[in-house]
């Protein structure tokens, strides 16, 4: 009786059709992208009298988001962590007068070292806090926000403190790195080492995983109470940078500056694809979240918008982030 050889059927995927691919395919990724085209292209034609495509008025939209793109950028690393930082724009407040009243006293150096140390500082008191002691990084810093605003203008009476040094003004957001100005390189600057290191080392992987899910990370042998410390040192230093930007950009540091910012970052954060329950960021979504928001404020403004009316906008903006924020 003679052996027959039976060769088994290759297993047959079903094609897929247009139709299920659309199905499938995750919009939360890219409506930052759709939503930004959509914007523009409305702006475009809405205000194409009021000078909204001239070349002057969207460079100036890249320099009024540069601060909040390079606190945003910070932010991203915390809320992909599933925590919070509600005193960025305190510190970058904080930052701006210290690196003010260290400019007029001792000179350049000293001056860039004091905005550092205002971020080194807060961001190690509120990662002790949180990562050591345990609280919710919401109420420490909450309270920070409160506290970092009133020593900022504790220190100045309220007043503003001018800055004289050329170097710095240059160096931090009044000059230009050839035809590039200076604004923009900063923050793409942080953009891209932010990217890179979030999507290709491994603490960013770690920030991933403690913000995925904080039991298995700890398992694995992360030292999840290190990465949340080090995620709240790494905003508070980007919050001080940012202050340093509105000093040199604005040549002059006042408590107020940096007002309100952690709202924009945060909704320029979420907007972007980041996760408010962590586990996953894009700095590159941040930064076109970013830039969403700072297109929308400039639009508004060239369409006659009051402040309180834009107040109203940004907040629908925040309310619609959460709305599309990515869950687990």
């Amino acid at each position: 009786m003679s052996k027959v050889n039976t060769i088994a059927p290759r297993d047959t995927v079903a094609p897929r059709n247009f139709g299920t691919v659309l199905k499938d395919l995750d919009w939360r990724r890219y409506v930052i992208y759709i939503g930004f085209v959509v914007v523009f292209l409305f702006f475009a034609v809405l205000l194409r009298d009021q000078g909204f495509l001239s070349p002057n008025n969207l460079l100036n939209i890249f320099r009024q988001t540069a601060t909040i793109t390079v606190i945003a950028v910070g932010m991203t690393y915390v809320i992909a962590c599933a925590e919070i930082d509600l005193s960025v724009g305190s510190v970058a407040g904080l930052s701006s007068v210290c690196t003010a009243m260290a400019l007029s006293q001792w000179g350049l150096v000293p001056g860039i070292l004091a905005g550092l140390a205002v971020g080194l500082v807060v961001g190690s008191i509120n990662g002790a806090l949180v990562s050591l002691l345990g609280i919710p990084s919401f109420l420490v810093t909450l309270g920070m926000l409160g506290i970092a605003v009133g020593v900022a203008q504790w220190i100045t009476a309220s007043a503003p403190q001018p800055i004289l040094n050329d170097t710095f003004n240059m160096l931090f957001g009044s000059g230009n790195f050839g035809p590039v100005p200076g604004l923009v390189v900063w923050s793409a600057i942080f953009v891209a080492i932010g990217a890179v290191v979030l999507n290709r080392t491994r603490f960013g992987r770690q920030v991933l995983a403690t913000g995925g899910n904080r039991n298995a990370a700890d398992f694995t042998g992360i030292n999840t109470k290190r990465i949340k410390f080090q995620v709240l040192l790494i905003s508070a230093m980007a919050a001080s940078v940012a202050g340093m930007l509105y000093a040199g950009r604005l040549q002059s540091g006042r408590f107020q500056w940096g007002s309100g910012d952690e709202l924009s970052a945060i909704a320029a954060v979420i907007l972007g694809g980041t996760s408010l329950f962590g586990g996953f960021g894009s700095i590159v979504g941040t930064l076109f979240g970013a830039l969403l928001i700072g297109l929308i404020n400039n639009g508004l403004i060239l369409a006659g918008l009051d402040s309180s009316q834009q107040q109203v906008v940004r907040g629908a903006i925040i309310i619609l982030a959460v709305a599309m924020a990515r869950k687990k």
